[in-house]
């Protein structure tokens, strides 16, 4: 069945002057309905009906076929559906079901549009509009209940929910329509948004917020950009400066923005730091990133604009990162102006993107993540092998954890594995967050169970000695299970040191619980995965799955796979014995699953030293996981095969060193070897 959906856009607005060419988060306000339609899996077509050309401009920009509005159709008492109907009648193929889709919400999520199509496709409904769900008591202006009997005011969870229109979208069977002339026909649902999702624009107010909401609202996206401007303090740094007795400055910068700038560069997109100070530490930063600056700046925008056309770069195509309000003037004319979390409240509400690390804790390194994500990857070459020749091609499409992209040609996403080392105590679980953040990790991972559940029932009652005393399994497991309390704090001191947190869930229940805390993805442990019915619980969820292969054959891999889908799955190869001999690490599985299932693959080592997770990152792995611990000897089963954060630092450090190592592929003539290849080389004919 053919669906279309249509956005009326007329010129004319009463309370906000050409508001559908207003910017949100950047893009104007038509182009955001447009493209939320487009992304809808269920749209065939979209068209925008409009008496305007700047209007009808960006709507054929943002994928929609124009249809011109009649003048007797776009005045301010023309209803929707008119123009609907219009647009129906000059469409070459008539729908089966047409949607009427509204510029004043800024925010449509194409899997709302989705549901609500799939339920009168189904024939659930005739119609079916998007609604927020609410239990306010409404009163007219006489003083009386609308909705309820004032003497008598019921609690919340005790009263049924009535649904507000929210006016994003309705979606209609076209001959119901045409019959009725009016929306609401035969059977009606609502398709239930969320809060966040749910403020129409009719005021110039009301424009404001959804500003202001954007940047926290709209999903993170790639950066298309051909060159990269940052400002200095409150972008590479935490906008502080710690001063020694001779007056002598320092600041505090993220080392992971390091290793984010070297990867632009190399990829060919031009950078440049812009500060109003004439500051040491800003020119001694920039040499050691091999970023030209420009100090002690007056006027950033006049300087921007002439750099730009020095370079003769299109500003629709840079990204300016900015933290105050001497930062505006050039957010306001290019494309991607950017800020950091703590920037101030009016740069914010300026910003296409608000990145989520602050400044000197991984901003800079987040916005190279995201404009490396918009831009080719290319083929890493690895050498020839003794029993087959082995090139690492980026086939599969990277994996969006967070504001991380895990995949071929991304940094290596290294997970500290806290799992149960944390031995029930809070207080050691900081600490390793700690040792996870300063070794330069990307996140840490526990394991969350439900022990009425997963503890078998012939284990419960055996004693076991522990550094608490004699206890049964049970009680054991109780006594170190984190819950919603130990969660919480942890959830909030990593994103003080700016690391994701997840967690492998062993039981249903477990999943429910993780999914509260919004986690950024869920893990499967090896001895998960031939759970279907967790594996269904968190294929349900919608995140990305990282899946762990050990002690699995091919068949129950496929299994998995198949519940979980392969759209936002990485596969961590892993051998499950601990520690582990070298002759059972298996690397060049990486290849086989690499190969077999098309999506990213990461390794999960539990072997003593660093060599063979290393030599993982020479074969094409994306992601690297290690067991972490304070002290190899304390008490607990998996503290032997882990590393201490000397050995964590050193992984990391190595693992980027490697990455830079492995270059593009293409063989040529490096410049330091043009003074040795003059001095040696010997041509003869």
């Amino acid at each position: 069945m053919r669906v279309l959906a249509v956005v009326p856009a007329r010129g004319g607005s009463v309370g906000v002057p050409l508001k559908n060419l207003a910017a949100v988060g950047g893009t104007p306000l038509v182009a955001r309905a447009v493209r939320a339609c487009v992304r809808a899996e269920l749209v065939d077509e979209v068209v925008v009906s409009t008496d305007h050309e700047g209007i009808a401009e960006v709507a054929r920009a943002a994928g929609a076929t124009v249809i011109d509005r009649p003048g007797e159709l776009s005045g301010s008492t023309a209803s929707s559906e008119s123009a609907v109907l219009h647009a129906l009648d000059h469409v070459p193929d008539v729908p089966d079901v047409v949607i009427l889709v509204q510029c004043t919400s800024a925010f449509i999520d194409p899997a709302d549009l989705d549901g609500a199509i799939a339920k009168v496709l189904d024939g659930s409904a005739d119609v079916v509009f998007s609604g927020l769900e609410t239990h306010e008591f409404l009163w007219d202006a006489a003083g009386a209940g609308v909705n309820h009997d004032p003497s008598y005011r019921p609690r919340r969870q005790d009263r049924e929910p009535h649904f507000r229109e929210t006016g994003a979208f309705y979606v209609m069977r076209t001959e119901g329509l045409r019959e009725h002339g009016h929306r609401f026909f035969g059977s009606v649902a609502v398709q239930q948004v969320p809060s966040r999702h749910a403020i129409e624009i009719d005021t110039p107010e009301d424009l404001e917020i959804v500003r202001a909401l954007a940047p926290f609202v709209d999903e993170p996206e790639p950066i298309d950009v051909d060159a990269v401007i940052t400002d200095f303090d409150g972008v590479h740094t935490d906008d502080r400066a710690y001063v020694d007795q001779d007056g002598r400055e320092t600041v505090a910068v993220s080392r992971s923005d390091g290793m984010g700038i070297s990867l632009l560069r190399r990829s060919g997109v031009k950078l440049m730091i812009m500060s109003t100070e004439h500051n040491p530490v800003v020119a001694a930063r920039a040499r050691k990133l091999g970023v030209p600056v420009l100090q002690g700046l007056t006027d950033k925008r006049t300087v921007l604009r002439d750099w730009l056309a020095i370079e003769g770069i299109d500003p629709a195509r840079v990204a300016y990162v900015g933290n105050d309000v001497n930062d505006l003037g050039p957010m306001s004319d290019v494309g991607w102006p950017v800020t950091v979390p703590d920037a101030h409240p009016r740069v914010r509400a300026a910003a296409r993107t608000v990145l989520t690390r602050p400044g000197g804790a991984g901003a800079v390194r987040e916005l190279c993540d995201r404009v490396l994500a918009a831009r080719p990857v290319d083929e890493v070459a690895v050498a020839p092998a003794p029993r087959a020749e082995l090139r690492l091609t980026s086939t599969a499409r990277p994996v969006q954890i967070g504001d991380a992209l895990v995949g071929a040609g991304q940094p290596v996403y290294v997970i500290g594995e806290i799992g149960i080392n944390h031995n029930g105590d809070l207080d050691i679980a900081r600490r390793l967050i700690d040792v996870a953040a300063e070794a330069g990790c990307q996140a840490v991972k526990f394991q969350k169970r439900t022990p009425e559940i997963c503890v078998p029932l012939e284990q419960r009652d055996q004693i076991r000695q522990t550094p608490w005393g004699e206890m049964t399994y049970m009680e054991y497991k109780l006594r170190t299970e984190f819950g919603l309390d130990e969660y919480t704090q942890i959830a909030k001191y990593c994103q003080e040191r700016g690391l994701h947190w997840f967690a492998s869930p062993w039981d249903v229940p477990s999943v429910e619980f993780l999914e509260s805390m919004n986690v950024v993805t869920h893990k499967v442990a090896s001895a998960s995965v031939t759970d279907l019915e967790l594996l269904r619980a968190l294929a349900a969820t919608g995140k990305p799955i990282i899946l762990s292969t050990g002690m699995s054959t091919l068949e129950e891999i496929d299994r998995a796979v198949e519940i979980i889908g392969t759209s936002r799955l990485v596969l961590m190869h892993a051998t499950s014995t601990y520690p582990l001999p070298p002759e059972e690490a298996n690397l060049r599985a990486i290849i086989t699953l690499q190969e077999r299932y098309g999506v990213p693959v990461g390794y999960s080592g539990h072997e003593r030293g660093l060599q063979i997770s290393l030599a993982a990152v020479t074969l094409g792995a994306v992601t690297v996981e290690r067991h972490i611990t304070l002290d190899r000897t304390m008490w607990g089963s998996d503290h032997a095969a882990s590393l201490e954060p000397a050995g964590l630092e050193h992984l990391v450090r190595d693992i980027r060193i490697i990455e830079t190592a492995l270059g593009d592929g293409v063989k040529r003539v490096f410049p330091g070897e043009e003074a040795p290849k003059s001095r040696l080389r010997r041509v003869t004919v």
